[in-house]
């Protein structure tokens, strides 16, 4: 049968053994480009296996290096603080040694000691630690704590009048309030 057949406008050999040759060339070709096309999958995702792995390992040094810094941020927080304070001690032992002392002179210990209390204050200052001295001024619950009332004809009710214990800030937050004497209203 060599007749030539016409099908959807194609020509087509009608011999069935080259149909068969034909198919198979196809069918190879067909297999061939899908083993490439296998293949390449195969490699694309091996190659994002391997990030992943990549990805997760440098996730792990990244949890493992920020546990870290964090457990040293709170096992040394606090050392230039303390560096800071070292050398207001050293001269607070100075000063206790000199005070040992018969012939001391006091001036001279007084003048150390308000050096040392000078550097303490420039201290805490450096790291944020302010005082709360409200001598004279209206008081306020949120910073003082009132530990008595007095009459003060020349001062304004609820003004403070003395000071017993300062209060501090930690920037803006209080770590302790002043200890204070309030002035009544005097008709009470």
């Amino acid at each position: 049968m060599s007749e030539q057949e016409t099908h959807s406008g194609e020509m087509t050999e009608t011999d069935g053994s080259n149909e068969d040759t034909v198919e198979m060339e196809v069918d190879k070709q067909t297999q061939d480009e899908l083993g490439q096309l296998l293949h390449q999958a195969e490699a694309k995702a091996q190659e994002n296996w391997d990030k992943l792995l990549r990805v997760q390992a440098e996730m792990e040094n990244v949890r493992r290096r920020a546990e870290r810094d964090i457990e040293n941020a709170h096992k040394y927080a606090l050392e230039k603080f303390a560096a800071a304070l070292l050398p207001v001690k050293d001269s607070l032992e100075l000063g206790t040694v000199a005070a040992q002392d018969n012939a001391a002179d006091i001036a001279k210990l007084r003048e150390g000691t308000e050096l040392t209390l000078k550097m303490l204050g420039d201290a805490l200052a450096k790291f944020g630690i302010s005082v709360v001295d409200p001598l004279d001024q209206p008081f306020n619950p949120e910073f003082h704590q009132a530990m008595s009332m007095v009459p003060a004809p020349d001062k304004a009710p609820n003004t403070v009048v003395a000071v017993m214990q300062k209060g501090y800030m930690l920037n803006d937050r209080l770590l302790r309030p002043a200890m204070v004497v309030v002035a009544k209203d005097s008709e009470n």
